[in-house]
């Protein structure tokens, strides 16, 4: 079997550990030093992708409509936001890591045929919390894969994202019946009843990670009301 080759670390800010990018073949590996394991592999691309069309069913007809990604990863769902929507509306995505973005600009950017160089595109680097402040409408859809989930699994300082005032923050930065999307990597009704909280109508999806098979993940689905 043909062994990994390391192609780049990068260190989580606020000691959030350290990312290892590595490659055997045409496969793709992100994983976290230490004992919590691989986060993404470029095989395993499903749902982060299913995380857009479901996000953004809502507006694949919409013209100037405008979307958050939150959490580059590998590219898929930010490759899926732009495909399901339309040629004129903008994609944001922000990402923590520099060097994410980076590997995406490099040998990971075929993976999802390199949606960091769509012209509809445009990259926030930091954390994606910052973009909600305002708390005024501006996102039709808001995608969020932070992590495993809400539960902050690389970086315990995302649990706030998933607060009740986050959340609400974000309510308010989506326009009317604007959605917001959270991937994880398994359901919890404690979250949904947060964003039940924060003032959206709550619904979720199981999904698959590899083509109707792997692991199942959640797609919490909250619609501004």
């Amino acid at each position: 079997m043909t062994p990994w080759t390391l192609l780049g670390t990068a260190n989580i800010p606020n000691n959030g550990g350290e990312l290892k990018l590595t490659q055997r073949d045409q496969e793709f590996s992100i994983h976290l030093k230490g004992a919590r394991g691989e986060l993404m592999n470029s095989r395993m691309r499903c749902s982060e992708r299913a995380l857009a069309d479901l996000g953004c069913a809502h507006i694949k007809n919409v013209e100037n409509a405008k979307v958050l990604v939150g959490g580059l990863g590998m590219g898929f769902t930010l490759e899926a936001a732009l495909k399901v929507t339309t040629q004129s509306s903008e994609v944001i995505v922000a990402e923590l890591v520099p060097e994410v973005v980076e590997w995406n600009k490099g040998p990971l950017g075929d993976c999802a045929e390199r949606p960091l160089d769509n012209p509809r595109t445009s990259v926030h680097l930091g954390d994606v919390a910052v973009l909600f402040k305002p708390k005024k409408p501006t996102y039709d859809a808001v995608l969020l894969d932070v992590d495993n989930g809400p539960e902050g699994f690389t970086q315990s300082k995302n649990d706030s994202l998933y607060s009740i005032k986050s959340l609400k923050a974000i309510h308010d930065s989506l326009n009317k019946q604007g959605v917001l999307a959270v991937w994880s990597a398994w359901f919890d009704e404690k979250f949904s009843a947060q964003l039940r909280k924060s003032g959206f109508k709550v619904t979720h999806e199981t999904v698959r990670a590899h083509m109707g098979k792997g692991s199942r993940h959640t797609i919490y689905l909250a619609i501004k009301n």
